[in-house]
Parts: structure tokens; C-alpha cells; sequence
């Protein structure tokens, strides 16, 4: 479930550039967020044991859920953004360092964080330094791609902060599938208040972007399911280090169909990214 994960997850990270560029980040958000709750809401009304078992839950768990579902939302679109703006093969990398964020925070909360995980957040953050670093003249350097290696760490900070704030309040008590409902919601309306600004935000799509928007849409809750129910039949550290390979699975797709070149350098300071952050959650 771990390795499926990845790769649907994988698969979403790659073709999120693509959907950006084509209709526009706002837009190609709000699409997901769109879907993912219609999905999830035949789900509730199917199995509508999980929303009922939920609303026993305290009214602040239901605000910190809130509050991690605007992160994740912000997230989206600054890894949408990102994508539109950079290569495929260092920004997917990057966003796996959420992990830094998640254990830093979790050692704010009076957690121990033992040496091989200090280690591993430096190696993350060196791996950060090399991949923002153009040293190979045959790799051009643009203001796009620094923008968008920093929308990449942006992203990493929401999904980090969200991802603490669901396992350590939400999670537990309103379980997976009322939390990405939630999540869902919560980021239709914050981005349909978006697009309304936006001049034919809400005009539906092309057909041929609505199937790779749809795509990216299914992907993407799969990824989520199968990892929910790695976690909850097998080991989540198991699940959750495998999952972070989704990273390189993007970072490989970009190189193999955009042929995205990069330097030296920049190759190191991605393997450094993927190998601490796949140690730190493996040591989690």
C-alpha cells in the first residue's frame, strides 16, 4: 500500500505542472478540490457510520481539523505553483521535506529528537542548499526556477504544519475518512472564493484538460486511501517511509518524458532531500 501510494502520488506530482500551466493553478486546484469532495461525499452517504461516529468529537478538534485543511489547501496551490514554474525532477523532491517540518514541530511539542534524526534534517537541508545551487552552465538558471524551488519549501511547511496538527489531534479522534471529507470541503470553499475573482474561474474546462485534471484528481485520492489503509492494516512508519518515494518516482517521470536536466550539483542536493527525509521517517 506504501509503494502504491508513492506512485499514484508520484503520478499526481508529475502531472500537476501540466494541469497548472493549462488552466491555471487557482483553477486547477479548486478542480481537485472539487472532485475529491464530491467522491468523498458519496462515500459519507454510503458508509455514513464514519460522519456519525465523528460528531461525538469535541468542537475544538473539529476547528484544528479546519485549520489543518486550510494548510493543506495553501499547500496545493503553492505545489501546484511550484510545478508550473519548475522542473518536475527537483521540486517533487523538495516537498518531501514536510517530514522536517512535522518533526520539528513534534520536538516543539516536547518530543525527543534523537541524533540520526538531527542528522537527517541537515542532510535535508543541505540537499535544499545543492538543489537551489546552478553551477552546470548547460542548465540554464532562471528567476522561474528559484521561485519555484521556494514555493517547494512554501509547500513543504503547510503539509508538514497540517500533517502534525491531523496526527496529533484530528486524526485519532475523527478518523481518516471524516478528516479528508473535511479537508475536502474546507478547500472548495476557500477555493471557490477564489475563483471567483478570477475572469471565467468558474467556466468548466476543456475536454481534453477536464480527463488529465480528473486524473490527477483520482490519483491523488488514491494515493490517500491507499496509504490510509496501509497505515491502518500494516505499520504507519512502514507506509509512511515508502510513501515519501513518491518524490523520486515524479523526479524520474520529469527526467523521462520532459528530459529535465540537471546539474551536478543539483542531482546531490536531491539525492541528499530523498535519502534524509526518507531516514527521518523511518526513524519517526
Amino acid at each position: 500500500m506504501g509503494l502504491l501510494a508513492a506512485l499514484l502520488w508520484g503520478g499526481t506530482d508529475f502531472l500537476v505542472g501540466l494541469n497548472a500551466r493549462a488552466v491555471g493553478v487557482k483553477r486547477a486546484v479548486f478542480f481537485g478540490q472539487t472532485m475529491g469532495f464530491a467522491i468523498m461525499s458519496m462515500l459519507l452517504i454510503v458508509f455514513p457510520t464514519f460522519i456519525l461516529k465523528s460528531m461525538a468529537a469535541p468542537f475544538d478538534i473539529w476547528l484544528i481539523g479546519i485549520a489543518a485543511a486550510v494548510l493543506t489547501v495553501f499547500g496545493a496551490l503553492a505545489l501546484s505553483k511550484a510545478f508550473a514554474l519548475g522542473k518536475a525532477s527537483i521540486v517533487a523532491p523538495l516537498v518531501t521535506s514536510y517530514g522536517v517540518v512535522t518533526t520539528l514541530l513534534s520536538w516543539a511539542g516536547g518530543e525527543q529528537i534523537s541524533l540520526i534524526q538531527l542528522l537527517c534534517i541537515a542532510l535535508c537541508v543541505l540537499g535544499v542548499i545543492l538543489s537551489s545551487i546552478h553551477s552546470d552552465s548547460k542548465v540554464p538558471h532562471t528567476t522561474q526556477a528559484s521561485s519555484s524551488i521556494s514555493f517547494a519549501l512554501l509547500a513543504a511547511v503547510f503539509f508538514g504544519t497540517s500533517f502534525w496538527l491531523q496526527g496529533h489531534f484530528v486524526l485519532p479522534v475523527l478518523g481518516p475518512v471524516t478528516m479528508l471529507w473535511l479537508a475536502y470541503l474546507v478547500g472548495l470553499i476557500v477555493m471557490f472564493l477564489m475563483v471567483l475573482k478570477i475572469k471565467e474561474g468558474l467556466k468548466f474546462p476543456p475536454l481534453k484538460n477536464c480527463m488529465a485534471l480528473t486524473g490527477v484528481s483520482l490519483m491523488n485520492l488514491g494515493g490517500f486511501s491507499a496509504f490510509a489503509y496501509g497505515a491502518v492494516s500494516g505499520s504507519v512508519s512502514v507506509v509512511t517511509v515508502i510513501s515519501t518515494l513518491s518524490g523520486g518516482i515524479a523526479a524520474i517521470l520529469g527526467y523521462v518524458f520532459f528530459k529535465e536536466r540537471l546539474g551536478k550539483v543539483q542531482v546531490l542536493g536531491v539525492v541528499l532531500v530523498l535519502g534524509g527525509a526518507f531516514v527521518l521517517h523511518l526513524k519517526t
